[in-house]
Order: structure tokens, then sequence, then C-alpha cells
């Protein structure tokens, strides 16, 4: 485990959701770039390969147990962590649905399900580890394109856009509320690509996506507001 003095020194991003897919790539993407990590995994979880990296990189990736839908779990972790300061906060987690569900069809568990995890529980988590974050640090949130309700011209996927477009607005709600911080924001839209959540059809790889999205939260860096941003540092249209 790093020490504090070398926290100080070394820059560190506390990463929400990390064992896999996206989480995982990114926790790689920064500490191949110099930077420390502490990742969290769901309790209960194996081995997963966040543990493989922990130990690749000795000493600079601490893994940290949290369910983002638990209020305890995020209390405890944030009084686990009090005292440490991050560069970077990013939460990454989510959950998707039957693309063909319609509103009409979800039943009202599923819709529950998909809604509170992927809008509600992520500013939980934003609102309860803020203060962990440096005073010219940045605060991330994993949404996508796909919250976008100007782009969507297509339909389908309809609970899940509506769970990304609600987490877009309480976004803005908190960056409206934290208008005179010096903090960057960010939404990030990492593009549709092939993981266990994305699926075998989508047209982006991981490496296509994540060491520009990595990129982009770097150049974020140090410019307060909030911006809604592709992988490639575009503006996604609200």
């Amino acid at each position: 485990m790093a020490s504090n003095s070398s926290n100080q020194k070394v820059p560190t991003i506390l990463l929400i959701a990390a064992s896999r897919g996206l989480g995982l790539a990114m926790a790689g993407e920064f500490l191949k770039r110099g930077w420390n990590v502490v990742g969290t995994v769901r309790g209960g979880s194996d081995r997963t390969k966040l543990h493989d990296l922990a130990d690749e990189f000795s000493g600079r990736l601490e893994i940290e147990t949290l369910d983002i839908c638990e209020q305890a779990q995020i209390t405890a972790l944030r009084e686990r962590l009090s005292g440490r300061t991050f560069e970077m906060l990013f939460v990454n987690a989510g959950v998707t649905n039957n693309p063909k569900e319609t509103t009409g069809d979800v039943t009202t568990e599923e819709f529950k399900r998909v809604m509170v995890t992927n809008s509600l529980c992520p500013m939980r988590v934003v609102e309860s580890l803020q203060d962990l974050v440096a005073a010219n640090g940045l605060i991330g949130v994993m949404s996508s394109g796909q919250g976008s309700v100007s782009n969507n011209v297509t339909g389908m996927r309809e609970v899940y856009r509506g769970s990304k477009a609600a987490l877009n607005q309480f976004m803005r709600s908190y960056a409206a509320r934290h208008a005179g911080t010096s903090r960057a924001m960010v939404l990030m839209a990492p593009g549709w690509v092939r993981t266990e959540m994305g699926g075998p059809d989508a047209p982006l790889s991981i490496d296509d996506s994540i060491p520009s999205l990595v990129n982009v939260l770097l150049e974020k860096q140090g410019k307060a507001g909030l911006e809604y941003l592709d992988y490639m540092g575009r503006t996604v249209p609200w």
C-alpha cells in the first residue's frame, strides 16, 4: 500500500467499480501513466483481474470493497479514506437491461434497478466522497452518449437511455449547487465498447476507447465547471 508521503507526490485516482470492463481498463491506463489507483470491487467478489493488476503494480494499487447501492458501505469507505486527498474521483458503476424493452414492457422492479443503479447511486457516491477530492481536482462520472436527449433519433435501449439522461440532469444540478468550486467536473461518454456490458457487436475495442478517454480526463484537469464529453474530447449535446 502506498504511503501518505508518496500519495502527496504521485497523483491518485479513486476509481469506483474497477474490477472489470471499462473500469479495469481505466485502472490499468492510469497506472501505466504513473498514477496511483484506489479501485473498488463489490463485496463477495472472488479474486478479480483488478487483483492481478495490483500484483503487477505492487504498492500502487489499493483495492477497496463497495456496493454503490448500499449507503452504509459508501459511508464506511468514506471513513476508511478519511484524511486522504485524491486528484480524481471517477464513478464508473452502471448496469443495463434488455435493449428491446420499452417503457411499456419493462417491469417496475427492473425499471427501479436500472434507474437507481445508474442515476441515483453514482450521485450518492459523489455527494458522500466529494470532500476527499483536492480543491483543484476532478470529479467524473461515466455517462453514455445514449444519455443525450438531442441525439436520440433511433429509440431502443429506452430505460438505459433514461437512466443516463437522469444521471446527466442530476450531475448538472450538482454542478449548479457547486458553481463556485474550482474543481473540474465531467460526464464521460466512452462510446459503444465491446465489453460484457456493451456486448460483442459494439464497434469500439477497449483500446480504442480508454486511452483516449484518460487523455480527456487529464486534459480536463484544472478546468473548473461541468462538461459532457465523449472519449475523443468532443462535447456531447445534452
